[in-house]
């Protein structure tokens, strides 16, 4: 080998070892649902942008991400460096000092732009620590066609009673089509997500002032007792195994006549590439039966840096980029605007393009910003939270209790014993842990 070329391989060379060596990994823990997807797909054009970081994927099913990134972050192992967690999470992590503040933003991020009710619940002593990649409340969304054919039309408040009534009519086994679909999977932020909001609005709630746990109650027995029936008699086989995303198939199927849950889907189920029902899904607010207090929750999957990471610096660039309006703006263009994040941004709202093919848009704003996280239940109570209650105890709890309800569904455990149990647990978890001396 000439010496020339010799001199000319080792330069490039070193010039590739250095380019390596000067490359951050930043590992991304988040969450299989249809946004986080796009968020991925899109990423290349953050990598383009930003050519000495590299992107590492963990996708994961919401119940096992929340297992892994809570010890994760918990033990400081430095796992990830990006987390998708929930507003739940964010305030009591940020107490822990398990997360990196996010401060001096840059102006063009424009964080006052991040509606209030959202930025407010990811915050701690005033500073933010997680930026919103989405947020949602809950609602009903319905079938128009089928409501047509049966001849019912939707009032602008349903209860539940309305919805036992129509399950029943719209129920079609033979032709695969079912009333009514919900959450069943067992998890505080799967079938109690659902169930939480529902027994509010039945009188209910977790605990009373002395924290004592208020499971075994005439309201939990009634909102558990409907939602039971209404699943055994109108809802999809293998209910109990059903989550946010196995729910949002089967409507997008054209399989569910009624299902309530999260916001969001509204952008999945009026999208045509994802939905076969897109030109027939009405919606409405979530469902109230003795109280419209808590009846629809509020609820952000957000993109936090952990203390443990390495690489914070390039978090936070990949932070702000994916909750940018620049983002949104993304993936209006390459996805079209009712796949874009819903529940962050004013900006988005205001945004013709936007609110011209989501007829969805102006009810989700409303029902976020009307989801009172400190006014959620009937009697007074002592937590803060709608669907959750937000102390570090509530995730075992909530849980379990949703592991009894799940055995109810399935036909396992009588609904009272499951209840009794329930209470009892719940009752020993918070006596250890302090609550109510």
């Amino acid at each position: 080998m000439k010496l020339s070329t010799l001199a000319t391989w080792v330069t490039v060379s070193l010039s590739s070892i250095a380019a390596a060596q000067a490359t951050t990994t930043v590992t991304i823990g988040t969450v299989n649902n249809g946004d986080m997807i796009i968020m991925q797909k899109l990423s290349s054009e953050f990598e383009k942008q930003n050519p000495d970081i590299k992107l590492d994927w963990v996708v994961l099913e919401e119940n096992v991400l929340r297992q892994r990134i809570t010890t994760d972050i918990a033990t400081k192992s430095g796992q990830f460096d990006v987390a998708t967690v929930g507003i739940y999470e964010v305030p009591i992590w940020a107490k822990q000092g398990w997360l990196k503040p996010l401060e001096n933003l840059p102006a063009d991020y424009d964080e006052s732009d991040l509606l209030k009710t959202v930025r407010e619940g990811l915050s701690y002593e005033g500073k933010l620590y997680a930026a919103p990649f989405y947020a949602e409340s809950s609602m009903l969304f319905y079938r128009t066609d089928l409501f047509q054919k049966a001849g019912l039309s939707m009032p602008e408040q349903p209860t539940w009673e309305n919805v036992k009534e129509w399950a029943a009519k719209l129920t079609d086994k033979a032709g695969d089509v079912y009333g009514i679909c919900l959450r069943g999977k067992p998890g505080w932020g799967e079938n109690m997500a659902f169930l939480s909001s529902m027994i509010n609005t039945y009188g209910g709630q977790w605990f009373d002032m002395k924290w004592q746990p208020t499971i075994d109650t005439p309201e939990w027995k009634a909102a558990i007792g409907d939602y039971v029936e209404l699943l055994n008699k109108y809802g999809p086989p293998g209910a109990a195994a059903n989550g946010f995303n196995e729910t949002l198939t089967l409507f997008a199927n054209g399989k569910c006549a009624m299902w309530v849950d999260a916001t969001v889907a509204a952008g999945l189920l009026y999208n045509p590439k994802e939905s076969k029902v897109a030109d027939k899904v009405g919606f409405a607010q979530a469902p109230i039966a003795k109280t419209p207090k808590g009846s629809h929750w509020l609820w952000s999957w957000t993109l936090a840096i952990p203390l443990s990471s390495d690489a914070q610096e390039a978090a936070q660039k990949f932070v702000l980029w994916a909750t940018s309006k620049s983002y949104i703006q993304l993936v209006g263009e390459k996805d079209g605007w009712t796949s874009v994040p819903p529940g962050t941004r004013t900006s988005t709202y205001e945004n013709p393009k936007y609110t011209e093919v989501a007829p969805f848009a102006k009810p989700v704003l409303e029902a976020i910003e009307t989801a009172n996280p400190t006014d959620q239940t009937l009697n007074p109570r002592p937590y803060i939270g709608i669907q959750y209650v937000g102390i570090p105890e509530f995730q075992a709890i909530g849980t379990q209790v949703g592991q009894s309800i799940a055995a109810v569904l399935s036909g396992q455990m009588p609904l009272e014993q499951a209840l009794k149990s329930a209470q009892a647990s719940a009752a020993r978890t918070m006596r250890q842990a302090g609550y109510g001396k």
